[in-house]
């Protein structure tokens, strides 16, 4: 109320009390609307001889969003997958080269089914994506020490399959696309005349310009290698990715696209790496005759006697939970796809002041959106970083911060495999990036929460660094 009006009976009150109220009513004017949001409205009750500033009607803060699914729940078998699983173990014919004459096993069909997805000649399938990684390069002659160019921006198991293989890792730095940076491959392999071989990681699916490092590895005569461990179901132009490279390997392992437990292949055209690969898995003397999906006998001449077998072969076990999975590829990648589009879309609007989303490279015809990466603005200190990523964990939302001491996806954990150079573009990234599984077994709602749960918690980190939420706020 105004002043004038209540002027009456504040003369009738004592001095003190009427100075007191004036004051407040007057100071309340400007600062009213503003309390009112956060604490509740003013109230004045007058009666014939006095006026009582009763106590504030506070405005309930906005419940916190919360997640409660598992971020890890992996996609359960296919009833088929079960059903052909519990027949293998009821026969016991688990080893690949345990079949009756003229019989095609589980893996041996598992891999031509692989290959006719991704439009490989030949495909060999093996224990683990790590395998296939460090096979890759035993089946291209990397000698004893010899250097292989990748990503300062994978996973561990990358750099670990180089060490497997006895060479030694040479690191090109990663951009906030989260893709090899092509003008650093150039100058790493100017500066490494001697190294022949480049392996390039699809970190989360996303691929770099091929293009482009295909010429620059022609034209310093390096192999050029993929790891699609990610990448199964991207296309790159027209092409399954892993067609640019001389071969390539993807992975069945549990958080990936096909679920296995453990598995991998080597995918490729080249007869004499598909020969070599499978020799080296395991088809010693002539069990490369009960493979279908490797060239023809005269590429084996000579090679179980003159390389070693490692036994990384692929179970029929392994093979039969994956052969139905490879079925609903395209449908998965579909719903992926959407999800992730919702997602992205909600927080580019939300938050797209505070922090960026990786863009796809233009020659990616289609990608798979299995997960979601975002950098955090640069005013995002590393307190404030580990807040958003406390406040997340808080409202049952793990997100995983690439640059995190404990992060395997971090180079500088790799002390089996150290970087000799500095890598300071791929150390900013890595500092603000983050990453989020999008479990295809959750409902749409779930992801509704999640969205609610990353812009909510980034809102509480800007409020207490004293920073604007909005654009209009600044």
């Amino acid at each position: 109320r105004s002043t004038a009006r209540i002027r009456p009976i504040l003369q009738t009150m004592h001095p003190a009390t009427t100075a007191f109220l004036t004051s407040t009513t007057l100071s309340t004017r400007s600062t009213h609307a503003a309390r009112s949001n956060r604490f509740g409205a003013l109230t004045m009750v007058t009666t014939p001889n006095k006026i009582v500033r009763t106590a504030p009607n506070p405005v309930k803060p906005k419940q916190r969003a919360r997640v409660t699914r598992d971020i890890k729940t992996p996609d359960p078998i296919p009833e088929e997958g079960q059903a052909a699983a519990l027949a293998l173990m009821q026969s016991g014919r688990l080893y690949r080269y345990n079949t009756l004459p003229h019989e095609r096993s589980e893996v041996s069909v598992c891999e031509s089914e692989i290959a006719a997805y991704t439009g490989h000649k030949y495909c060999v399938a093996l224990n683990s994506c790590g395998s296939a990684l460090m096979l890759l390069l035993k089946t291209t002659d990397l000698p004893p020490g010899g250097k292989v160019i990748s990503n300062a921006f994978t996973f561990g198991a990358v750099p670990s399959a180089i060490q497997h293989a006895n060479g030694t890792a040479i690191y090109v730095e990663s951009d906030f696309n989260h893709v090899m940076d092509v003008a650093d491959l150039a100058k790493k392999l100017s500066a490494h005349p001697d190294c022949k071989h480049v392996l390039v990681s699809h970190m989360r699916g996303k691929v770099a310009d091929m293009a482009a490092i295909q010429a620059l590895c022609d034209k310093h005569g390096a192999v050029l290698l993929e790891d699609c461990a990610h990448s199964l179901g991207v296309r790159y132009k027209e092409a399954h990715s892993g067609h640019v490279g001389r071969a390539c390997a993807i992975s069945s392992q549990s958080y990936k696209m096909l679920n296995s437990g453990e598995g991998g292949f080597l995918l490729t055209d080249d007869p004499a790496i598909a020969a070599r690969a499978a020799v080296y898995a395991g088809a010693y003397e002539d069990l490369n005759s009960k493979h279908v999906t490797v060239p023809g006998p005269e590429h084996f001449k000579g090679l179980p006697e003159t390389i070693p077998n490692y036994s990384m072969r692929m179970s029929n076990l392994a093979a039969a939970v994956i052969r139905p999975q490879i079925k609903t590829l395209d449908e998965r990648i579909e719903k992926y796809n959407a999800r992730y589009a919702a997602l992205a879309g909600r927080l580019e609007e939300s938050c797209g002041a505070h922090l960026s989303i990786p863009v796809v490279t233009p020659e990616v015809s289609r990608m798979v959106h299995d997960s979601l990466q975002f950098n955090l603005d640069e005013k995002f200190s590393k307190a404030m970083t580990q807040q958003f990523l406390e406040e997340c964990k808080a409202h049952g939302l793990p997100v995983e911060l690439f640059g995190h001491r404990s992060n395997a996806r971090n180079f500088v954990n790799w002390k089996f495999a150290p970087a000799e150079e500095p890598l300071p573009k791929t150390a900013k990234m890595l500092a603000r990036s983050c990453d989020v599984r999008l479990p295809l077994m959750w409902d749409d709602e779930d992801f509704e929460v999640m969205a609610e749960v990353l812009t909510e918690s980034l809102e509480k980190v800007l409020v207490d660094a004293g920073m604007p939420v909005c654009e209009e706020e600044a």
